[in-house]
């Protein structure tokens, strides 16, 4: 059965949704393939993970970026360079910048 849990506030929702794709990625980095594949949507979350994954990186480094395929689930249908995809607004979050 799925578990369903609730946070008073976005931040709270981002550092547990951080601390979960860490944990998942340190436990993957360890199996058979090595390898942690992980589906990013865009909307809120964007903001959510660029936001509070960065810390939650940097305290486990058994959750090596370099070893996950990341993917971005767009179901828009457009290039990465136009202002609705979801690689794009993540491409933006991540730098530092701001969405054109």
């Amino acid at each position: 059965m799925a578990a369903v849990s609730v946070f008073p506030s976005p931040r709270e929702l981002g550092q547990a949704l951080a601390r979960m794709v860490v944990e998942e990625a340190a436990a993957a980095a360890g199996g058979e393939r090595g390898r942690f594949s992980l589906g990013l949507s865009g909307g809120s979350l964007v903001e959510l993970l660029a936001r509070e994954l960065p810390p939650a990186l940097s305290a486990d480094p058994a959750a090596d970026p370099a070893r996950w395929v990341v993917a971005f689930c767009d179901e828009r249908l457009v290039p990465p360079e136009h202002p609705d995809s979801t690689y794009g607004a993540y491409r933006v979050r991540g730098s530092g910048g701001s969405p054109a």
